[in-house]
């Protein structure tokens, strides 16, 4: 089979494996925080559950990445649905014994398995050259789609699947998932020329400290803390300000759906786009959405207001996200790539993790208004050199010309 069909059949089962690790994320946020709020007596750590999972997620990067690198991806990843496996058990079980710590256990290692499935997208452009990497990430990245729909909807259909334990028949369900994902996994293949990169992966390339003095790498890494640091930072908040102003537990899950489905949903044109446009512009017109959603946000307390801004917050986040991964795979030879990617997501998702423990007290002491009047200014950080690069580009290609 050549390269480009073992590119093609990959896609298919990163997509496929996409949509049963990407559900765990959408059960985790809908219901971490409410089953936070039934086991902790102290309601400014609510959402610790869902902390703990962006935390092990963070911590789960550079592991996950050595583990590849020595095993490959195939290896790897099966490692990391056993390990969702484990994780929605262990949640299930604090359910059970009504344990606060035990639960929060369960989301942490759910965090390592996430930290597995974060990587699809960079497994998707392994062999994959110009143009068609931003493509297949972005291909990879419709799978979520399926678990956009899938997550929520188990929320939905399993939270009182066991009357005696509220919420325990979603964290059974992930357990599930995790355990389909494995049969998944085990058809990946490996191109030839991933295949020779990685060896000399053992041998050559520029070190760690040169990658990250690049401005260029700088800039990629710092536009994807932005965007997903700024997302989790809404959506970990968003079910419990929902519940707190009087809409209903299944208006909070659907509006978690509503998001991540608008987080994957664009990935259908995402990748063209990049191809066309470049993938500083379409990051940077994912950085002007999650603003605007921050400002729809602002106008209003009505489930209308929380739905829109988190589909709005879910669109930027696609552009802004798959354009800075697009831009970091420009920042690295394939002798780098474990090096250089591994590096972007502990840096994004250590953000992540923080954002994400800071959403909960925010939210708590100073309530929702608050926090997202804190995304307009975060925003513009990372959007001004963003243009300021794209025109310096647009401008060197007119000397050129």
């Amino acid at each position: 089979m050549s390269d480009d069909a073992i590119i093609r059949h990959n896609i298919v089962v990163l997509a496929l494996a996409q949509t049963f690790g990407g559900s765990s994320g959408p059960i985790i946020v809908s219901l971490g925080g409410l089953v936070g709020q039934n086991l902790s007596h102290d309601p400014t750590i609510a959402t610790l559950p869902v902390s703990l999972y962006n935390l092990g997620l963070a911590l789960g990067t550079l592991p996950a990445a050595a583990i590849m690198r020595r095993y490959g991806r195939r290896s790897g990843y099966v490692l990391g649905a056993a390990i969702g496996l484990v994780s929605g058990i262990v949640a299930a079980l604090g359910i059970y014994l009504a344990s606060f710590i035990v639960f929060c256990l369960g989301t942490f290692i759910a965090g390592f398995y996430a930290s597995y499935v974060q990587s699809y997208r960079f497994a998707a452009a392994d062999g994959a050259t110009g143009a068609l990497k931003g493509r297949a990430i972005s291909a990879v990245m419709v799978g979520g789609l399926a678990a956009a729909i899938l997550g929520p909807q188990l929320v939905i259909w399993t939270r009182d699947s066991i009357p005696s334990l509220p919420f325990a028949g979603g964290f059974i369900s992930q357990a599930a998932l995790a355990l389909l994902a494995i049969p998944v996994l085990l058809l990946l293949r490996t191109p030839r020329e991933a295949n020779g990169a990685a060896a000399a992966a053992r041998q050559g390339g520029r070190k760690l400290g040169e990658i990250l003095a690049m401005p260029r790498y700088q800039l990629a890494v710092a536009a994807g803390v932005v965007s997903y640091g700024l997302m989790t930072f809404v959506m970990t908040a968003a079910p419990v300000a929902m519940v707190h102003m009087g809409h209903s537990v299944d208006n909070a899950a659907l509006g978690i759906q509503w998001h991540v489905l608008a987080m994957f949903a664009p990935s259908f044109i995402t990748g063209r786009l990049m191809a066309r446009f470049g993938k500083e512009r379409i990051t940077a017109i994912g950085l002007a959405i999650i603003a605007v959603s921050a400002l729809v946000a602002l106008s209003g307390l009505d489930v209308g207001h929380f739905w829109v801004s988190l589909t709005l917050l879910g669109i930027g986040w696609n552009f802004g996200f798959l354009g800075a991964t697009a831009m970091v795979t420009d920042c690295h030879t394939a002798e780098e790539r474990s090096r250089a990617q591994g590096a972007n997501d502990f840096i994004v998702f250590g953000t992540v993790a923080i954002a994400s423990f800071s959403s909960g007290a925010l939210l708590s002491s100073s309530g929702w208004t608050t926090l997202n009047w804190v995304v307009l200014p975060l925003v513009a950080l990372i959007l001004v050199p963003l243009i300021w690069r794209i025109r310096a580009g647009a401008s060197a290609g007119q000397s050129a010309a």
